[in-house]
């Protein structure tokens, strides 16, 4: 992601993102059950490392497995690149939490920009205390190995009802997250930025007392109107 599109898509909102996506035939991109656990909602932007969870099976969850090096939540929290979203599959198991403060506390000192999953969180005070964005299904006491074994990282996963593969890109607020694939992320921040521009004009009429028929979506009238705005330089009023 170049630094233009970072800029372009720091600028919307993940409403018009989910909006842009539904122009060009994408409708699933949306997560189910995860939620912005900060407060205030931190927003959260970057491409994404993935990390897999499969249902638990005790030969995958021995002492010696989990304290192997190449363990992979532990390959995760120390390979994630600076700026990326760790995604993490915990298969809509919101009892079950996939980090706690330490790991995010990590995160956080490596420069990954925040943590996505459909899991929970144990020491949740803590962990939002870390102050790294936070987006899962909520705070959860029991530890991953209650009911997960860790299968791989930088795959294809699912979060919250959504495909995720390595790359794509990570955008969350406080309606939500959504997930751009890597080759639709500039068209999409760049058309976003016009929506937006537009919806903050035909605002401003609706201020003003019209109706939305012929301002959302707009007429050639309002077209010619919105023309001139732009031209004026965007006056607010």
């Amino acid at each position: 992601m170049d630094a233009e599109t970072y800029k372009n898509l720091s600028a919307i909102s993940v409403a018009t993102v989910t909006m842009q996506l539904l122009k060009r035939g994408i409708r699933n991109i949306s997560m189910v059950g995860v939620r912005p656990l900060n407060d205030p909602v931190q927003r959260i932007l970057g491409p994404a490392y993935t990390l897999r969870y499969v249902p638990l099976r005790e030969d995958l969850s021995t002492p010696d497995v989990l304290g192997k090096p190449d363990y992979p939540p532990r390959l995760a929290i120390e390979q994630a690149p600076g700026g990326s979203v760790l995604v993490i599959d915990g298969r809509g198991r919101g009892d079950l939490a996939v980090v706690g403060d330490l790991l995010v506390e990590r995160l956080k000192v490596r420069g990954v920009a925040g943590v996505v999953s459909d899991g929970g969180v144990r020491d949740c005070v803590e962990a939002l205390a870390v102050g790294l964005p936070l987006y899962a299904a909520g705070p959860a006491a029991p530890a991953s190995v209650a009911g997960h074994a860790a299968a791989d990282i930088e795959t294809a996963i699912q979060c919250g009802g959504v495909a995720i593969f390595p790359g794509d890109i990570i955008i969350g607020d406080a309606d939500g997250v959504a997930v751009i694939p890597q080759a639709l992320t500039a068209e999409v921040a760049q058309d976003g930025v016009e929506q937006e521009r537009y919806e903050r004009f035909a605002k401003l009429k609706i201020q003003e007392g019209r109706p939305i028929p012929g301002v959302y979506p707009p007429n050639e009238a309002t077209k010619a109107e919105y023309a001139e705005w732009l031209k004026a330089g965007e006056p607010e009023s």
